[in-house]
């Protein structure tokens, strides 16, 4: 059997964006889409401790953090949950993207008060790559995140810093990196190899929504990463650790 791929959402939090995705994934593959809550601490330790109920308890498991998530799943996989065969940051970071100070986390109650153009947020997460589906898609996801929770994960993201608890992973480790984003800079990607050389990296011409804006391609290398898992000379290597 194949390793459940579990997949943690972006900002968001709703996991609807993943559709493009398990559409280009093949039926073969078992997938679990996870919802954070609407209520209660939206930080990466919060979330962690809320997701780590529901992995999957009886069988392997790859772990996906998307963007926002990816300070959640760090620290699941440095957690080591039983079943957890390997991690994938997707367009995500160890600590904050932004250069903004963290002193200035309280305006982000303010922002995520202020209307969102559907222009200004297509052309930061889908570029040119937009199309009239995925703007649809975008919108209805981000329509269902109420301000007050769209604060606290902002103000998450400006103050969380993971890159300790990413030292202490052993697991294979897989970068997909969105190479026009313009939310994530290069320097996350780099750093997340300075404290993982041995990641693996995988490089998409596409803006930060890239599971949505390349899903055959992200599909293809997850799939591959998959695959080298559950060889018998993965199998070997792990055993060894």
């Amino acid at each position: 059997m194949r390793p459940t791929l579990v997949l943690l959402p972006g900002m968001d939090g709703t996991g609807e964006l993943f559709e493009p995705l398990l559409q280009a994934l093949p039926a073969t593959q078992p997938v679990l889409v996870l919802r954070y809550p609407l209520d209660g601490p939206q930080h990466p330790a919060a979330l962690a401790n809320w997701v780590g109920p529901q992995l999957p308890a009886d069988r392997p498991f790859v772990l996906l953090g998307e963007s926002f998530s990816g300070p959640v799943a760090i620290l699941l996989a440095a957690a080591a949950p039983p079943g957890l065969q390997g991690l994938v940051l997707c367009a995500s970071f160890a600590r904050k993207p932004s250069r903004l100070p963290a002193a200035l986390a309280p305006l982000a109650k303010v922002l995520a008060q202020l209307p969102r153009p559907t222009w200004a947020v297509s052309a930061a997460l889908l570029g040119p790559h937009a199309t009239p589906a995925l703007r649809e898609r975008l919108t209805g996801a981000l329509a269902q995140l109420p301000p007050a929770v769209l604060a606290a994960r902002l103000q998450a993201v400006l103050h969380g810093d993971v890159r300790a608890a990413l030292r202490q992973t052993r697991l294979p480790l897989l970068l997909l990196e969105a190479q026009h984003d313009r939310l994530v800079p290069a320097r996350c990607q780099r750093e997340l190899l300075a404290l993982r050389p041995d990641a693996e990296r995988v490089a998409f011409a596409a803006p930060h929504l890239l599971l949505q804006c390349a899903p055959q391609a992200a599909a293809q290398a997850l799939l591959a990463f998959v695959d080298r898992l559950v060889s018998p000379c993965a199998a070997a290597q792990s055993a060894a650790r």
